[in-house]
Parts: C-alpha cells; sequence; structure tokens
C-alpha cells in the first residue's frame, strides 16, 4: 500500500537541497558590500581602459565542434558501465551497445561531412 510516511526522508532531503542554496544566496546578499562606481561597471575590472567593442562575433564552427566533443564524451560516460558488466549482461545488451555505437558513428559522418569537424 502507498503511504505517505514513507516518503519523509525524502521529503525532508527535497526541503534542506533546496533551502541551503536559497540561504547561501541570501546571506551573500546580506553581506556583500555594493559599491557601484564608474570601475565597476565597465567592461573590465583590471584598471586597463578597454580598447574596442564588448562584444565580438565568433564563428559558429567553434561552438558546432564544442557540441560534437561533448557528444562524443558524453558516449563514453554511457558506454563505461556497459563494458564494466559486459560478462553478467550477455549479448542482448552487448546489440544495444553496437546499435548505440553505430547511431554515433553515423553521427560523426554526418558532421565530418557539414565540415563540423574542421577547426579553421
Amino acid at each position: 500500500m502507498f503511504l505517505l510516511h514513507e516518503y519523509d526522508i525524502f521529503w525532508t532531503f527535497l526541503i534542506i537541497a533546496s533551502l541551503i542554496p536559497i540561504l547561501a544566496f541570501w546571506i551573500s546578499g546580506l553581506l556583500a558590500p555594493v559599491s557601484e562606481g564608474p570601475e565597476k561597471l565597465s567592461s573590465y575590472e583590471s584598471g586597463i581602459e578597454p580598447m574596442g567593442g564588448a562584444w565580438l562575433q565568433f564563428r559558429i564552427r567553434y561552438y558546432m565542434f564544442a557540441l560534437v566533443f561533448v557528444v562524443f564524451d558524453v558516449e563514453t560516460v554511457f558506454l563505461y558501465p556497459w563494458a564494466m558488466s559486459f560478462d553478467v549482461l550477455g549479448v542482448s545488451v552487448f546489440i544495444e551497445a553496437f546499435i548505440f555505437v553505430l547511431i554515433l558513428v553515423v553521427g560523426l559522418v554526418f558532421a565530418w561531412r557539414k565540415g563540423a569537424l574542421e577547426w579553421s
């Protein structure tokens, strides 16, 4: 039977986990010094006058390269548990992992053909 009192530890943890960052931001807002001057409002706080505009346009290729890196970095995180328990899981999980890697290889070939892996 579903009883709500069985989840008391969960609700306690959820409330504490929610209150800690809220209290941290609230206390830092109270204790932090407020000093707004021309140096604080400038683009750089190093004391050196900025040269040129603060908004620079980056090429989308850098973001695409980073995104492809993140996708294949996360792939290794998903493959590691499969590799560690390969002998226990059996052939069906091997086939699933193979399909997963095959989908990622198709994505890699697509990114390669689109030129997302070229840096310059």
